[in-house]
């Protein structure tokens, strides 16, 4: 016997599809600025960061330089010695200096080591933001597709239980064994076609 499928569940199908549209409306922005701030702290690294101890080693190595031939000249001069100002400004410039080298090769390590540590948690972020980007949102429209499937499907009514029923007086052909026919005869009727006579 033919039956209809019972279609029950096209509501939480449709549920599940709103709740991933929110996931991936959440999901995406989350994963993009992620993948910003990788490229910013790179940059910051390599650019700003680089730069700015680049230019303050250039200058802290002039002060050194200019600090040390002012105590070099006092003290090669027959007139005077070094005073402690100038051995003092010396050493506060030889301290800068070094600071800013020791930023610089920081710096330089920092680097290296970004490429090293962090270019494997990017794959897996731009893995995710294709899945997110692709794979869900074809699944979003298979989703939407299955739905109205289902809801045109449940919309149709189902087949009828039994066979038609066969008017009286109507000749129903039998199966093709014998060339026999069937009569659907009405209440009273006799095989031989007369009238049956009540018994009294």
């Amino acid at each position: 016997m033919t039956q209809k499928a019972n279609v029950s569940a096209v509501d939480a199908l449709e549920a599940f599809r709103a709740d991933l549209v929110v996931y991936i409306s959440k999901a995406r922005p989350t994963i993009e600025e992620v993948s910003g701030e990788v490229l910013r702290t790179r940059l910051w690294l390599d650019n700003e960061q680089r730069t700015h101890w680049e230019t303050q080693l250039r200058r802290l190595n002039l002060e050194l330089e200019q600090a040390q031939q002012a105590l070099f000249s006092a003290r090669i001069s027959n007139l005077r010695e070094e005073t402690a100002a100038e051995v003092n400004a010396f050493h506060r410039a030889k301290r800068a200096r070094d600071y800013a080298d020791d930023k610089l090769r920081t710096l330089k390590r920092w680097s290296r080591d970004f490429e090293n540590r962090v270019q494997p948690l990017v794959k897996q972020t731009e893995k995710l933001h294709t899945l997110l980007a692709n794979d869900l949102v074809q699944a979003i429209a298979y989703l939407t597709q299955a739905v109205n499937t289902l809801d045109a499907y449940a919309s149709i009514p189902p087949p009828s239980a039994g066979p038609a029923a066969v008017p009286a007086g109507r000749t129903v052909a039998a199966p093709e064994t014998g060339g026999s026919k069937l009569e659907a005869r009405s209440p009273g009727a006799t095989p031989s076609g007369g009238t049956a006579t009540a018994n009294k």
